[in-house]
Parts: structure tokens; C-alpha cells; sequence
């Protein structure tokens, strides 16, 4: 299952890398007024006196990466009780990797950023790596990947995802709605029953999480929280049927819809900057800046540096047939932060009233590439070596 896991992570990411170039490409073209057109396309939903206004772009950001966050919680779920999370000597190294990949490139934001009270609300911008992207980049290496150190990313990443999603629910929080609170929480509840009862039509799940992932939309705590709630009360096992998982199942349905629909729609409607008028200003804005060496040089930084110390104190171990250069490669890799963090800086910035977007898009496209070049080359390299 791992194997067929990192296929389709491998081609999700690909697909990424041509949606959000299209969507370049589009916004500096004849066809920009098209692009502006559709992601800023109103959508209404109302019952009765219950009513969800949103352009187009945030039903994506708010809605369908719910959807991206159920299959990041049922993945979690299943990695913590069954998989490679379930070995504490195998969660050592990446889980130190990632406190680190995110502690150091906050550092350097907030470096950058620290006298500026709107720029600093970005400082978790360059914290996030995009699994769907490296894996897609790692593809181009080929069988010369060990399995190894694609589970070390992998894991890694879903260390990654809780520290976004812990700071997502903490810190980008917008005026809280007890009501809306309270009804988030008896959904909770009823889940946790569900669940207790061994309920396995997902159907019912489905229902109420719909009605928790509204309720926390009008609450003030971001919407897509949902999606991970919702995974942690999916049943891994069927009572009747020790062999059926229900958690697997929707996981395994989930993964194509994500990889090869939600994750690249995101991507085409958050990554179109116009380029006209880039100048000096631009490019050295300190959220630019802080974003960009957040990604290159404080992932690298951090995920090696504690997985060096992890390793020489012996809190952990290295992978099976990995090499310190190759390790190295893969923490530059984790630099690309593109999906999670153009999400961070449309939470960061979408409620400040003032328009940072622009920056916060050109730090993350120059920092991913810069680290998907040089994380490539160091790979391509040290692989290379070891096969001789």
C-alpha cells in the first residue's frame, strides 16, 4: 500500500507543479481577466435564515482542502495505530526533523519581519513542506530512491502537517462564535458515539461533519479543522469484519480526488501572481525575504541539525541504506512548502485588510524552486555515488 501511496503522491505532484505554472502563465496573459473572473466567481448556499457567501477562491481554501485535511487525519489515524508512526524508534528522526524544519524558518522570518505588526502575522508561512511536491520531484530520481528515505519524508511531512494544523487552530483564528462553538462541539460528540457504537456507514459520519465543518465556519476557527476532527472518529476496523477498515477505504477513495483535483484546483487559483511591475521592493519586502530563506535555508537547517543531534545522541536512529548526504538532500527538499503554505499566508493575511498576498506568493515560489533545484541536484548526486 505504501508503494502505491508514494505513485500517486509522485504524480499528484507533478500535476502541481503544471497547474500552478498554468496558472502563472494565465494571469500574465490576455487571459488574466478570466482567471480574476473565476476565482472571484460568488457563490451562495442558503437554508432558511443560514447563509454562505464566498468567492469561488475561498470555497476552495475553506471547503475542498477540508477534503485535503480528512485525508491528511485519516493517514495520521492510521500511521500512529497501524503504520510507520506506531515505532517509537522509527518516529524519533523525522519527528525531530520537522520540530526543526519548523522552528528554524520561523526564526528567520521573524528575523526579517519582527518590527512590521501585519508582516509578522506570516512568521508560520515558510514552516509547511508540500509532500505532494517533493515526492513529485524525489519521482524524477527514479528506482535509485531507497523506500527508506521516501518513508523518512513522508513521515516527516505528517509530522509537518500536525505542527500546521496545531497552528492553524492556535494562532490563525479569526472573532469566535460561542454558539457556532458549542454546535461544533456536540457534533464532536455525536461522532465520538458513532464511533463508540461501531457505526460504519460513512454516510452518517459524512452528515455530521458537514454540520461541524459549517458550525466551525461560522465560529471563527478555521473551517478545515474539520477535516481532521471528522478522520479521527473514522472506524480503522469493521466490527463484523476484521479484514474490512472503513479508515482505508475512504483513504484509498480520498487520495485520487486530492492528489489529482483538489490539491492541483488550489494550486491554479492561489498561485497566480502577476509578474508586470516587479521591482526591488518587491523582491526584498521582508515577507519575501523572510519567506524565501525561511524555505531554502532554515528547513535545511533545521530538519538536519536536530536530526544530527538525534542521531549522535542516539535518541535515533538513521534509515536502512541512507547516507548523511542523501539525508542532507531530503532536508533541502522539504523547502518546498508550496501548498501548505500559500494556505498559511491566505489565513495570515486575508483579514489584515492590507494586501501582502503578492509578497507572501513570490517568497514561496522563490524559496520552493531554490530548494527543489538544490534539494534535486544533492539527490541526483549522492544517489548516484552510492550506486557505484
Amino acid at each position: 500500500m505504501i508503494k502505491k501511496f508514494l505513485k500517486m503522491e509522485s504524480s499528484g505532484g507533478i500535476l502541481l507543479m503544471v497547474a500552478a505554472i498554468l496558472a502563472m502563465v494565465v494571469a500574465n496573459s490576455p487571459l488574466s481577466f478570466y482567471y480574476d473572473f473565476f476565482i472571484n466567481t460568488p457563490v451562495h448556499i442558503r437554508v432558511g435564515s443560514l447563509e454562505i457567501a464566498k468567492p469561488l477562491l475561498l470555497w476552495i481554501n475553506d471547503g475542498l482542502m477540508a477534503v485535503f485535511f480528512l485525508l491528511v487525519g485519516l493517514e495520521l489515524k492510521r500511521e500512529v495505530l497501524l503504520g510507520e508512526l506506531s515505532d517509537i524508534r522509527k518516529v524519533m528522526l523525522p519527528a525531530l526533523g520537522a520540530i526543526g524544519g519548523m522552528l528554524v524558518p520561523s526564526i528567520i522570518y521573524v528575523y526579517y519581519n519582527y518590527t512590521d505588526p501585519i508582516a509578522i502575522k506570516g512568521w508560520a508561512i515558510p514552516a509547511a513542506t508540500d509532500i505532494a511536491f517533493a515526492l513529485g520531484i524525489l519521482a524524477l530520481l527514479g528506482s535509485r530512491v531507497p523506500v527508506s528515505l521516501k518513508i523518512f519524508l513522508t513521515s516527516l511531512a505528517i509530522f509537518d502537517d500536525i505542527g500546521a494544523i496545531l497552528i492553524i487552530a492556535f494562532f490563525y483564528t479569526a472573532n469566535i462564535s460561542i454558539i457556532s462553538l458549542i454546535v461544533a462541539a456536540v457534533c464532536v460528540l455525536i461522532l465520538f458515539l458513532l464511533n463508540r457504537f461501531s457505526v460504519q456507514k460513512l454516510s452518517i459520519y459524512f452528515g455530521v461533519g458537514i454540520i461541524m465543518w459549517v458550525a466551525l465556519l461560522k465560529s471563527g476557527v478555521h473551517a478545515t479543522l474539520a477535516g481532521v476532527i471528522l478522520a479521527m472518529f473514522i472506524p480503522i476496523q469493521s466490527g463484523k469484519n476484521a479484514e474490512k477498515s472503513p479508515l482505508k477505504e475512504l483513504e484509498l477513495d480520498l487520495h485520487a480526488l486530492v492528489a489529482f483535483f483538489i490539491l492541483p484546483l488550489f494550486a491554479f487559483a492561489n498561485a497566480g501572481i502577476r509578474l508586470d511591475g516587479i521591482g526591488s521592493e518587491q523582491l526584498f519586502h521582508g515577507v519575501t525575504m523572510g519567506i524565501t530563506w525561511g524555505l531554502f535555508f532554515g528547513k535545511q537547517l533545521g530538519i538536519i541539525g536536530l536530526c544530527w543531534i538525534g542521531i549522535k545522541l542516539k535518541f535515533a536512529d538513521m534509515p536502512a541504506g541512507v547516507s548523511w548526504l542523501s539525508l542532507y538532500g531530503i532536508s533541502v527538499l522539504c523547502g518546498v512548502g508550496f501548498t501548505m503554505s500559500l494556505f498559511i499566508g491566505s489565513l495570515a493575511f486575508e483579514e489584515t485588510g492590507i494586501n501582502l498576498l503578492f509578497d507572501e506568493r513570490v517568497g514561496i515560489i522563490l524559496g520552493s524552486i531554490f530548494s527543489g533545484v538544490l534539494g534535486y541536484s544533492i539527490l541526483k548526486f549522492s544517489l548516484k555515488k552510492q550506486g557505484n
